[in-house]
């Protein structure tokens, strides 16, 4: 059985149709969303994101009709905003939520201003979920996306979904969510992600079905089940050894077994970042961490090639990163592909209808 999108592809040889809706994408990074949204035949008409390095990438690679290079904290206040953005079929974005992260300090981080990269504020990011659904609530889209983290549905922040929910309700929207993992959809990689899909009530009519005695929702198919892609298939096979691991790395390397991660080997525990690859397994989620947690290879004393990230992260394998390292922002973004199959029903099934 064939996957729907191809994993392995490049921006010079798409066609992208442009013929399915309108979207404009928030908290953009590098345009991994934007990406899925153009293989699903989407016209994405730009983008705001606060980092500068990010969105001259963004730029570099898509050429946006719009960019807004600010916080979403000031362009929510915007009332000099282009007449299109008024008119979406899709209004997308992946609200920054490391503090619920099962990797970082979750709690003792709420509330907490943090600033992450050159050029940013310091910001709560858990208030940047509810500062997305302000800019839902002013622009009316017809169809609201938010990416977010696993650790967003457990635990103590739950009651951020419950808030999420409501907010998502006064500004008229019915929502729903996902947990979903890439490598069900034709990712070469082991990402799970929340998703919460909302569609306007006005236009929800047609749609809307019990999902239990007392929640009534727009019915919305978002089940997946594409042929996993083992690292076998994602392989440069054009790489030897990397002469310049280091020793620390390679004793480990050496005594690892693949499809696990070095931490098991280590006399401390220590070193679990760094995940030796089995060529028979799909790869697992790449950590976006300038230094370290890199996928190395089974057979080979080297860490993945550029390429393989690329593949791994379905990723165009010709896209202009600049100054910014492809393991880093990759990690960053929104599988193209994951995000391409969803656009793909919510516009069979939904916008296609409206």
């Amino acid at each position: 059985m064939e996957n729907k999108f191809n994993y392995n592809w490049t921006l010079a040889d798409s066609n992208f149709t442009k013929d399915k809706g309108k979207v404009f994408s928030c908290f953009a990074c590098g345009g991994g969303s934007t990406m899925g949204y153009k293989l699903a035949g989407f016209d994405v008409l730009g983008c705001n994101e606060i980092d500068p390095k990010m969105i001259e990438a963004y730029r570099t690679n898509h050429d946006p009709k719009y960019s807004f290079l600010e916080p979403i904290q000031t362009f929510k206040e915007r009332k000099d905003l282009p007449s299109e953005l008024y008119d979406l079929d899709i209004l997308d974005g992946s609200p920054p939520c490391s503090s619920f992260s099962m990797a970082g300090n979750r709690e003792k981080d709420w509330g907490k201003e943090k600033k992450f990269r050159e050029g940013q504020a310091e910001q709560v990011l858990d208030n940047l979920f509810f500062d997305f659904i302000d800019l839902a609530k002013e622009l009316q889209p017809k169809v609201v996306v938010a990416e977010n983290v696993k650790g967003l549905m457990m635990g103590n922040a739950i009651k951020y979904v419950r808030d999420i929910y409501s907010e998502f309700d006064k500004a008229g929207y019915y929502c729903q969510h996902w947990l979903l993992d890439a490598s069900t959809m034709g990712v070469p990689q082991r990402r799970e992600r929340v998703f919460f899909v909302c569609l306007r009530k006005d236009l929800a009519k047609k749609f809307l079905y019990y999902k239990d005695m007392f929640t009534e929702v727009p019915k919305l198919d978002l089940v997946f089940k594409e042929k996993p892609i083992t690292f076998k298939e994602v392989e440069d096979t054009s790489k030897g050894n990397d002469p310049e691991v280091r020793d620390s790395y390679k004793f480990l390397w050496l005594k690892c077994q693949p499809g696990h991660n070095f931490g098991t080997v280590h006399e401390k525990g220590h070193y679990f970042g760094e995940n030796k690859l089995s060529f028979d397994k799909v790869p697992n989620t790449i950590i976006a961490n300038s230094h370290g947690s890199f996928h190395w290879h089974p057979s080979k004393l080297r860490s993945c090639t550029d390429l393989e990230y690329c593949r791994i992260g379905s990723y165009p394998v010709d896209y202009n990163f600049l100054d910014n390292k492809p393991k880093y922002l990759i990690g960053m973004s929104v599988p193209p592909v994951m995000v391409a199959q969803i656009a793909n029903n919510i516009f069979n099934q939904w916008l296609n209808e409206i």
